[in-house]
Parts: C-alpha cells; structure tokens; sequence
C-alpha cells in the first residue's frame, strides 16, 4: 500500500478479479461487510485482517506451547499503534 500507487487507485489486480477471489475466513467476511463503503476491497481485506489478527492467544495454545507462549506480543492498541497504510 505504497502512498503513491494508492492515490492513483491502481489496485495491481481487476477489480473484477478481486471480487471474485474466495474469501475462507468468515469473521473477515463479516468484518468487510460492516465497514464504511467509502474504501477500495483490498484496503478493507487489510483492515479486516489486522481486526483478526488484534485478539489474546486462545487458551488451548497456551495449554499446547506449556505457558511457553504467554500473550499475544504483536497486540495492538487502536490509538497508541499504527497499522502504517
């Protein structure tokens, strides 16, 4: 998402392409749909990707690495850390 190949709307792929790629993973689809519409698809992929990816371990993996692995260390706070788009 380079600053300059954003602001010209070029998108690296058709835009018919990009609505026709299989989405798999349901809370992103769900995350997409209640985005504001005033967005290009594959910015609200990105952003609906970083909503996922912002949640604590499941407790089963802390069960499975020993306590090992203890928190999420890539958290990330909505005003204090910037996703850099």
């Amino acid at each position: 998402f380079g600053s300059s190949r954003f602001g010209s709307g070029h998108l690296g792929l058709s835009a018919r392409s990009a609505w026709t790629q299989p989405l798999s993973n349901p809370d992103l689809i769900e995350h997409i749909l209640k985005m504001g519409s005033v967005k290009t698809f594959k910015l609200k992929k990105h952003l609906a990707k970083k909503l996922n990816m912002n949640r604590p371990l499941p407790q089963w993996f802390r069960m499975k690495t020993g306590t090992k692995i203890r928190y999420n260390k890539f958290r990330r706070h909505w005003r204090r850390g910037k996703i850099g788009l």
